[in-house]
Order: C-alpha cells, then structure tokens, then sequence
C-alpha cells in the first residue's frame, strides 16, 4: 500500500461508517462543515454561548468519528450537511476538528492524516507559551504536495492571517518540528505547551509527548491529547539518551523536509517546508515497544481525573 492510498483508508478512528451521499469533495467546504458540526468546548464565550457543563467536560472523551456523528444526530434531525446552531454541535477540542476534517477528505477522495503539533495563532501572549498544543488536518493536493488545513479555524471562525486551508508552517508546527527546534537550540522547551486554568503545563516533557501522538496519529491510531503511554508517560528523570535518540528518529521520520527561504541554520520550519513522510517509516517507528499504542493507555482526562483505559487490538494500529 503506497503512502495516498493508506491515507484514504479510514482508521478505526476516523470511520464515519455511513456519510451523507452530497457531502462535498472540495475540502473548502468541507472544512465549513465541520465546523458547522463542532464547537471547541472552551469556545462557548468567544460565540457568546453558555456551553452545558456535562458537554463541555464529556464530549470531548468521544474517541472515534462514529460517536461523534451519533451524538450530533441525536441532539438535532437537521442534517449533517445543513446549518446548526450552537446547542446541537459537538463540543470537542481540536483534535475532533482535525479528526472529522479527515474523515471526511478521506472519506470523498482525498488522502488526509491528523498532525498533532503546537500552533501560535490562538496565543494572546499573556503566557510564557507562544506555541499552543493543537492538532490540524493534512491533506495531500493533486499535484502530490501536502498542505495544513484547521477547519476550527474555517469559516471565519476566528480572525487568522492565512488561510485556513493552507496554515503556514512557522504558524502550526507538527511536534516532531518542535521537537528539532528544541534539540538543536532554536527554540525554548518552554515556549511549548498549555496554558490551563489549573496552570500552564510546558516544556521539554510535553514536546515529547506530542512527538509519540503525532506518530501514532501518522500510523492511523488517533488518539485522544491526554492519552500517553511508552515515551509519552516516562517522567524527565527516566528519559534516557537512547529514549532521546529514539525521539530524534522519530522528529526526523515525522519532521524530514524543514527548509527555510531564508535561513539553513535554524531547525525552525517557515513557510515553505513541504512534509514528505515515509509510510514505510512511520510503521516501522509504530512498531517499536517505546513508542507503539499498547493494550492499556493512561488518560489524563481535563475535568474526569486520569483514567486506565484498555484498548481493542483493532484499534492500536
């Protein structure tokens, strides 16, 4: 299986199982539509919405697309392809935006993965954090490239400088970038990470564990972002320089083609690095003890505590 045809193939993730038959093809509007479907669940101030607190801390524990499109049809008859309002969307996070986008595209004829990385366009500078976790949709174009597309974004959602189907590449960087950029002296650990009401949690530990979900994301298992296991739950301490050569691996597999228009010395992406993954990489990375999704993951859920959640081997990649 060449690297187009595994990225139309849907994960057990990201299955949709039956889709409207005038879904559209153009990944425009189905950015539109998704984020026609999905409100984030900390967003319902910025739309002026009171989000129900059961949704706003349970939604978002939904891991697949199936129980998310079977949540928006049991809170609205509307059709998935018409307008909703606020109330009969699904309050999730941005990887149910970039997860659903992916459906989608996948599922009308585009190859398409989920990125998980850090981005700068919805950090108002009142923490040390310049670089936010986040998670993003790529999608291949016909003539072979691949571009970012944040459908949370879409629509004009929110006041971005780009477009939202081409989010440039110093903007949103996938983890393994950050993790280059971090290594190599570029960039400071703790400019990436999460500012929470609980406080802000940052640096080096936490680029680590978005490199080890971006790559289980790229090998079709998309999990949820508080999920960890192997390398992604090891504390500091215990990381080892073997650990650490093994994340560079997998920055250089997830993360190979950083070029700069004006710079070669910085490890910083601009916008003109183009991402040309292996696929024959990332599975043999997927394989390896420290890093595959085993059959029991811990989740350190937002607002329900940290969980042991057991995983079918169908759905560990």
């Amino acid at each position: 299986m060449d690297s187009n045809d595994f990225h139309l193939k849907q994960s057990p993730y990201s299955d949709p199982g039956a889709v409207p038959a005038e879904l559209p093809a153009d990944p425009r509007e189905l950015a539109a539509l998704v984020r026609n479907l999905l409100i984030h669940r900390e967003e319902g101030g910025h739309f002026g919405y009171a989000m129900p607190e059961e949704r706003r801390r349970e939604d978002a524990e939904a891991r697949y697309v199936s129980e998310i499109l079977r949540i928006l049809r049991e809170r609205s008859r509307t059709p998935l392809t018409e307008h909703r309002e606020l109330g009969e969307r699904f309050a999730g996070t941005c990887r149910d935006f970039a997860l659903l986008m992916c459906a989608f595209l996948r599922a009308t004829g585009t190859p398409a993965r989920v990125r998980c990385g850090f981005a700068t366009y919805f950090e108002d500078g009142s923490s040390p954090v310049t670089h936010g976790d986040h998670w993003v949709t790529e999608y291949r174009l016909p003539d072979g490239s691949w571009r970012l597309a944040d459908a949370q974004v879409a629509d004009g959602a929110h006041d971005v400088p780009f477009d939202p189907l081409d989010v440039p590449r110093d903007q949103f960087l996938v983890a393994g970038a950050a993790w280059r950029a971090c290594r190599a002296g570029d960039a400071d650990p703790d400019a990436f990470g999460i500012p929470l009401p609980t406080g802000t949690l940052q640096g080096l530990w936490f680029v680590r564990g978005n490199v080890v979900r971006d790559l289980a994301a790229l090998g079709g298992v998309e999990v949820l972002p508080w999920d960890a296991w192997g390398l992604a739950a090891k504390g500091e301490p215990e990381v080892t320089a073997d650990d650490l050569a093994l994340l560079d691996a997998v920055a250089a597999a997830t993360a190979p083609s950083i070029t700069s228009a004006t710079s070669t010395t910085s490890a910083l992406p601009t916008m003109s690095a183009v991402s040309a993954v292996s696929t024959e990489e990332i599975r043999r990375l997927c394989a390896d003890p420290h890093l595959t999704v085993p059959a029991e993951i811990t989740s350190h859920t937002t607002y329900l505590g940290v969980r042991q959640v057991r995983l079918p081997e169908s759905l560990r990649g």
